[in-house]
């Protein structure tokens, strides 16, 4: 899903006054009023909105002169993911680093570190929850939550499984392809059971990855290796080697 914080701001204005106030320590309205060349009581009033939904907070100033103390408006923490932040390019330098600091298996041991975190934080959100079907829907929230556009679904001929139209990682899972095994294991673990993972054409151009969840029977039987399972799709991950542990890379 997009963020909370993108859906409270789809409107120009509200972006105009946080651009506004990113450049500055604080402004109040009539300073806003003045750069935006805007009336003051059409800012006024969005920036009260904006400080209902949590992206603005009010500071006090004392005056120089006589006169009640000046209020400024500020960004708050919420506004933190509304501004680009360092993602998979210097992700993928960093790995590259490591690499040529440390050995080969640097960057994968690193990796295997970042599921193994993943599969801690998300098993303490989904203690308590004991049907499969339950797990599989919290799993799906969870990866939503965190921009994989998922949603877990259920048919009678297909049997449950998660669908994700997006995977903010996939740039580098095209350079460490491990990296899909390690995170299918990390999911079969929360699950406690087998998965097997597919890329499908969804059509007009859009790649669909299929999580089908095993509930009766052995994954292996349908052509499954280490969760990776073979489709017609040429771009979809196949490799039947075991996901290294930790202590083996």
């Amino acid at each position: 899903m997009f963020s909370q914080a993108l859906r409270d701001i789809a409107r120009p204005t509200y972006a105009d006054i946080l651009e506004a106030l990113k450049r500055s320590d604080g402004m109040a309205v009539s300073e806003l009023a003045k750069e935006l060349k805007m009336s003051y009581m059409g800012v006024k009033q969005h920036c009260v909105n904006l400080e209902k939904k949590g992206y603005l907070k009010t500071w006090r100033v004392p005056r120089t002169q006589v006169g009640r103390p000046e209020k400024l408006y500020r960004l708050t923490e919420a506004c933190n993911d509304l501004f680009p932040q360092a993602g998979t390019s210097l992700t993928l330098n960093l790995l590259q680093g490591v690499k040529q600091l440390y050995g080969e298996s640097a960057p994968e041991k690193m990796l295997f570190h970042h599921f193994e975190d993943q599969r801690q934080r998300w098993g303490e959100r989904m203690k308590g929850i004991s049907s499969l079907a339950e797990k599989a829907t919290k799993l799906a929230e969870l990866r939503d939550s965190e921009g994989c556009f998922s949603k877990c679904t259920y048919e009678a001929n297909e049997g449950l499984r998660i669908e994700e139209y997006h995977h903010p990682m996939s740039p580098i899972y095209e350079v460490y392809p491990n990296a899909v095994r390690m995170e299918v294991q990390m999911m079969e673990q929360l699950l406690g059971t087998r998965m097997a993972r597919k890329n499908i054409d969804a059509g007009k151009g859009r790649e669909l990855i299929i999580y089908d969840i095993s509930s009766l029977g052995s994954p292996a039987e349908r052509g499954v290796f280490n969760g990776v399972q073979a489709d017609s799709n040429p771009r979809a991950v196949v490799n039947p080697e075991k996901v290294p542990t930790f202590l083996e890379m």
